[in-house]
């Protein structure tokens, strides 16, 4: 009975680099709960960069009373993985004991089909043109940046892939001099997005930069806390699960963007379709999608 928790490490068709390091596994926990007879489940992705692990994350989970509710959870945990799983876990416990589907429970219009994107990950330019012209077929890309010969690489994965729509995500990688130079090419090779272009706590530099393309918050987000001090600095918010600490937190903190002018973008950690699952029903109406 209750929460348990399970490590597990899921290898990668191809390693996954970005401008912070290189990744060949993706470590999730998956959290079960057995409660009168059903079971859910619902898996978390450990983040380091804010400090967790996937031993934390899964003692967390395990620590939670087997009586365990939503609005209690946003109390005994902050937003991150370990409340992503518990959460997502409740609702699918939820699902199966009421034999109601997760969008009827949350009272949101049934699921369609979203336009995801491909993750293009930081590589060498002649490797990401190759791999663009590969995934090009796709109506959306996502390309990683962050460094100092970011430009050659982007004209790349343009030459490999001239149709495709683009999103770049720089992983807090530039400077406000990089984005003065930088910007205008992007606008030029098509780019609709740029993710995170400054790292997370520099944001007010952003204010009054020229803006020939809109720039999303990602790293800068987690929780409809932060949303007040975002306005007029970004022009959209990546939602992610993990993140804002489950489906609960993120189905109100999507409703708050758009309240507030913001576009939605909804994103993910590296996971299997457990974690991805969810965030289904968050990318419902979403003006850009993808991991």
């Amino acid at each position: 009975m209750g929460l348990v928790a399970r490590i597990e490490d899921l290898p990668l068709a191809r390693p996954f680099v970005i401008s912070r390091g290189a990744r060949t596994h993706a470590r999730v926990v998956v959290a079960t709960l057995r409660r009168g007879g059903f079971t859910g489940r619902g898996e978390g992705v450990p983040y380091s960069r804010h400090g967790e692990t996937a031993e934390a994350v899964a003692a967390a989970i395990a620590a939670l009373p087997e009586d365990i509710t939503h609005e209690a959870l946003a109390d005994l945990l902050p937003p991150g993985a370990a409340r992503n799983a518990a959460d997502c876990a409740l609702w699918d416990w939820e699902s199966r004991q009421t034999g109601q589907r997760v969008w009827e429970l949350a009272g949101l219009p049934a699921p369609r089909p979203v336009t995801s994107c491909v993750t293009l990950s930081l590589e060498a330019p002649e490797a990401m043109e190759a791999r663009a012209r590969d995934e090009g077929w796709r109506p959306l890309l996502k390309v990683k940046l962050g460094t100092p010969d970011d430009l050659p690489r982007l004209r790349a994965v343009r030459r490999g892939a001239p149709a495709a729509r683009l999103i770049v995500d720089a992983n807090e990688g530039w400077r406000v001099e990089d984005w003065l130079a930088l910007a205008p090419e992007l606008a030029a090779l098509g780019v609709e997005l740029v993710e995170q272009p400054l790292p997370a706590g520099q944001d007010e530099a952003l204010r009054g930069l020229p803006r020939p393309v809109p720039v999303c918050a990602d790293e800068s987000v987690h929780t409809r806390a932060d949303l007040p001090r975002l306005a007029g600095l970004y022009d959209a918010v990546n939602i992610k699960l993990d993140k804002a600490g489950g489906l609960t937190e993120a189905l109100a903190l999507r409703e708050a963007a758009r309240a507030g002018g913001f576009r939605v973008m909804v994103g993910c950690m590296l996971g299997s379709s457990l974690a991805m699952a969810p965030a289904l029903l968050l990318a419902q109406g979403a003006g850009l999608g993808g991991p």
